[in-house]
């Protein structure tokens, strides 16, 4: 059996977010299931494998949000996607200057892949933490969600509409080989995508119908029981009816429909489509804002002018050179965005 014809097991015709949920995340062929790809050595680098500094101005975040809900005395943080760790390890440490804080929350990690987990419960070993499979596993306490490049990692549906009919985009396997289909839409799927204003005059749709299903989990837990979220991600605010779907190998894009499983696939994630998606859930969203932005409003220059202090002119130069990284104008600064949610009372 071919490795194409492993993805196509169970149908011959699969749409897109069924296809690259399988090429990604099933446990025995995808790419989560048998590769680290991050950090140099990797497929691809996040913003918290470029510098500590990212993480803390993520726990700083945490800190003067767990204040805006007053303090509560006990507090869910779940990571979204946890990646390699390093996120993680650096909120705790980080969390460990404030002694108010410390010991008040519980850190959750929701993490899909078995194999990813085992790299991440090496890097945190040593602070206190709780993998969970389901968001139904978090305690009765506020919560706060942190998601760094989560959604960009949830697979998309395609649409394109011609005289205003909806068609859907499927990958079908024919002799070994991938190709595309378009099939009518049903009624339900076009009536759920008349429903977002954000979208209304697109005529090639990306949307992100499993992330909606884990954000309406997340969402139901803030408005219940308080919190808020943080989503940052490589994404767009006004849609130029693009196909976003796109592939990375050892840094470099690939062939969306080649290296199947052993290549990093996601798409930039619509910004304005879940800003409206988290409205409609009656938590308030603020602005969305740039990852540079994000960063300098919590304080990522100060802090670095503290930390450069103690260094010697190289230690000082590659310091400013990833914040550069994080905050450039043509690096992930501008590319990614930043979106943040909360409901108090």
């Amino acid at each position: 059996m071919t490795i194409n014809q492993k993805f196509f097991k169970k149908s011959k015709s699969l749409n897109v977010d069924k296809f690259f949920d399988i090429v990604m995340y099933d446990k025995k062929i995808g790419y989560y299931s048998k590769k680290n790809p991050f950090n140099f050595d990797g497929d691809y680098v996040t913003a918290p494998n470029i510098s500590p500094l990212f993480s803390e101005i993520v726990a700083i975040w945490i800190i003067l949000t767990w204040e805006k809900l007053d303090k509560p005395n006990k507090i869910n943080i779940v990571e979204l996607g946890p990646g390699n760790g390093k996120m993680t390890k650096m909120l705790c440490r980080t969390f460990q200057n404030f002694p108010d804080f410390e010991n008040k929350y519980n850190m959750l990690l929701y993490e899909k892949s078995d194999f990813l987990k085992k790299i991440q419960k090496k890097e945190v070993s040593k602070f206190k933490v709780k993998w969970i499979n389901s968001l139904k596993e978090i305690s009765k306490y506020p919560v706060i969600f942190v998601g760094n490049e989560f959604v960009d990692a949830i697979p998309i549906k395609q649409f394109i509409k011609k005289k205003g009919i909806f068609y859907e985009k499927y990958f079908v396997l024919k002799k070994d080989k991938i190709e595309e289909k378009y099939k009518k839409t049903n009624y339900a799927t076009i009536k759920l995508l008349k429903k977002f204003k954000s979208i209304k005059n697109n005529r090639f749709i990306e949307f992100p119908l499993m992330a909606f299903k884990e954000l309406e989990k997340i969402t139901d837990l803030i408005f219940k029981q308080k919190g808020a979220i943080l989503l940052i991600d490589y994404g767009y605010i006004k849609s130029n009816n693009e196909n976003t779907l796109q592939s990375v190998r050892k840094h470099k894009f690939n062939d969306l429909l080649k290296n199947l499983g052993d290549s990093d696939v996601t798409s930039l994630v619509n910004f304005k489509l879940i800003k409206e998606y988290i409205k409609k859930k009656k938590i308030k969203v603020g602005k969305i804002i740039t990852q540079s932005q994000f960063l300098k409003k919590n304080g990522i220059m100060e802090r670095a002018e503290i930390i450069s202090k103690k260094m010697n002119f190289s230690e000082k130069s590659d310091l400013y050179y990833r914040i550069k990284r994080l905050t450039g104008q043509q690096q992930m600064g501008e590319l990614f965005k930043v979106i943040e949610a909360i409901k108090k009372v």
